[in-house]
């Protein structure tokens, strides 16, 4: 396994430093054992989650340098894309956001144990920890299964002016952009590159949008989730 993950990182030109590898697949070991006792993920073994998790983070950023950067990844789940993008870039702060407590503390483990002292998990609903960290990260990501529109909501607010919010969707995500352009216009993003990628060694291709950060996003924003949920940003 370490084989093929290597094989697959060399694969988008990237130096990677053995202990990523190393710790890339300790991860992978720690996230298959609780997988037993608490739905994870849907991998059943290492290869999975190195193609289908690891290898596919890892493709989506390929293009961008993370080193130095304050990322927020929302909505993070068993920690894709911020865990393994910590491990890939020591050099960047990454907090990894979640609503489930259970998932927090499995992911706080493993920061511990790996170690990952450039990761931490919180505890927060997005809309409550973007009251005081609001524009305070150069980069927000999520891959949560949510459309565009409200992630868009509930991730914008964290991104200084001039940082991105990048989305990792399906290659089929054309109308669900068209339906968020107004919301990201409102919450002061502008979509800079919408960038097909191909996952190495499985032949799967996903999508990375860019949203660049253009302007401060109105305080109003974000509003409750029950609310993004019930009504999602939308021209009238």
């Amino acid at each position: 396994m370490n084989d093929t993950l290597t094989r697959g990182l060399s694969m988008l030109n990237r130096q990677t430093s053995p202990q990523a590898v190393e710790k890339l697949l300790d991860f992978c070991g720690m996230l298959l054992e609780k997988n037993k006792v608490m739905n994870l993920t849907g991998a059943k073994d290492e290869t999975e989650v190195v193609e289908k998790h690891f290898l596919d983070c890892a493709a989506a950023f390929a293009p961008l340098d993370l080193s130095e950067k304050r990322v927020i990844d929302v909505g993070c789940g068993a920690g894709f894309p911020g865990m393994p993008l910590a491990l890939l870039y020591p050099q960047g702060q990454f907090t990894l956001l979640d609503s489930l407590g259970k998932r927090i503390a499995f992911l706080q483990e493993c920061i511990d144990a790996l170690p990952a002292p450039n990761a931490v998990a919180v505890h927060a609903r997005a809309e409550d920890y973007a009251l005081q960290h609001r524009e305070s990260y150069d980069v927000a990501t999520s891959r949560a299964v949510a459309n565009l529109s409200m992630l868009s909501e509930l991730c914008l607010p964290f991104v200084r002016v001039g940082g991105v919010f990048a989305a990792m969707k399906s290659t089929g995500s054309d109308e669900e952009l068209a339906q968020a352009a107004y919301a990201i216009r409102v919450l002061g993003g502008t979509v800079e590159q919408v960038r097909d990628y191909d996952i190495p060694l499985t032949g799967v291709q996903q999508r990375l949008v860019l949203i660049r950060k253009t302007a401060p996003t109105p305080a109003k924003y974000p509003r409750r989730f029950s609310k993004i949920s019930a009504a999602p940003l939308a021209a009238r």
